[in-house]
């Protein structure tokens, strides 16, 4: 086992694990992982399994930009706002006449948003006739937490959660290209000369980096348990430029053997009861995990607490994952594939930030290229 856990350690070569109030023990690494063969990444993407790709990033060139980046979150988080800081250098430049800024929002029908900023793509200055309309940056909170600092800029089109964002691929790709200006850093993963030919095997053709979200994951933050499908995106490509984070990732039928196993297993009986002390919750478990279709369509969704209890808050189910080799510790530079092909199959995965510092991350959804 690479990744070795421990769940009290006053060992300062440990890392805490902590995500949204829970302690959930300490891990390191004293192995670097190796590059895997590109038929090892091709073999584990078609068995819907998450490959990491370690050091694969040349970050050298792109420190001022990073740094630039990691001003951008604290500006945001002292502010409580994105746009007065696009307004001011280097943001402007980069921009240039083709991204102007056209509005905001303060997005006050989501809690965990900070602002929405909107521009246009055109072709030049007072062009009536925009290339791409209505794209957008949002800045949101990744938790409710008071505490936790952790924020995304999230880059696409439209209207959220309502437009089908893969049935237009020129506004995808000029979402892509606002990412770019904005975070130019990023340039590091979908330019990476070792990264796109293992991508064009994978996809069958060109890749396309769409859906793009940075993240900066502070300490005693992260994401829980999720998937990332969307129709018409393969996978999801998360490149780590700055700080480390500790990842589980699995695929879904084999996260529900996991679940199955752990809870059926006496030795951690005493741990279920911990987060689930109701005998009539514990017993609705035991029910749901006897059936996998209804299990399946539990995870599916909004609020699953029986599972999310146990997947997101039990160190022992975290140890447990991590003993049958589904975690990974990545530091700037690394990559992790997750294919999401459909709702059975895809790479469930959660995060903890390791360390006391942010660190700056970029998770892009990644489609062949379609023709526009």
């Amino acid at each position: 086992m690479s990744i070795q856990y421990l769940k009290q350690t006053d060992a300062p070569d440990y890392k805490a694990l902590i995500r949204r109030g829970f302690q959930l023990g300490w891990v390191k690494q004293p192995l670097r992982p190796q590059m895997p063969e590109q038929a090892v990444i091709v073999a584990a993407w078609k068995q819907d399994k998450a490959v990491m790709l370690p050091s694969l990033l040349q970050l050298d060139d792109w420190q001022a930009d990073i740094e630039q980046s990691h001003q951008l979150m604290l500006n945001t988080l002292e502010s409580g706002e994105l746009s007065p800081s696009l307004d001011l250098p280097p943001y402007p430049d980069r921009l240039g006449d083709q991204l102007p800024l056209v509005a905001s929002s303060m997005e006050e029908h989501d809690e965990q948003a900070i602002e929405k900023v909107y521009f246009d793509a055109i072709a030049k200055p007072n062009d009536d006739q925009a290339l791409a309309e209505d794209l957008w940056c949002k800045a949101s909170w990744l938790s409710f937490l008071e505490d936790d600092a952790s924020l995304r800029f999230r880059f696409s089109f439209g209207m959220e959660s309502l437009e089908d964002v893969a049935a237009d691929p020129l506004r995808q790709l000029w979402a892509g290209k606002l990412c770019d200006a904005i975070f130019p850093e990023s340039a590091a993963l979908t330019e990476n000369l070792q990264l796109l030919p293992v991508l064009q095997e994978l996809l069958g053709g060109q890749p396309a980096f769409v859906e793009r979200i940075v993240y900066f994951n502070a300490p005693g933050g992260g994401a829980q348990m999720h998937h990332d499908v969307e129709r018409g995106h393969d996978g999801v490509v998360f490149a780590q430029l700055s700080g480390s984070t500790f990842w589980l990732a699995l695929s879904k039928p084999r996260l529900m053997d996991e679940l199955i196993s752990f809870t059926n297993d006496p030795t951690f009986t005493a741990d279920i009861a911990l987060l689930i002390p109701s005998e009539n919750d514990q017993n609705d478990l035991h029910q749901l995990l006897k059936d996998k279709a209804a299990l399946s369509d539990y995870m599916d969704e909004n609020d699953h607490e029986l599972i999310e209890a146990i997947m997101d808050r039990c160190p022992a189910f975290i140890e447990h994952l991590i003993a049958q080799g589904f975690a990974y510790i990545l530091h700037a530079g690394d990559v992790l594939l997750m294919p999401q092909r459909d709702f059975d199959t895809c790479v469930w995965h959660s995060v903890c930030c390791l360390g006391d510092e942010p660190g700056e991350a970029v998770s892009f959804a990644i489609r062949k290229e379609a023709h526009v």
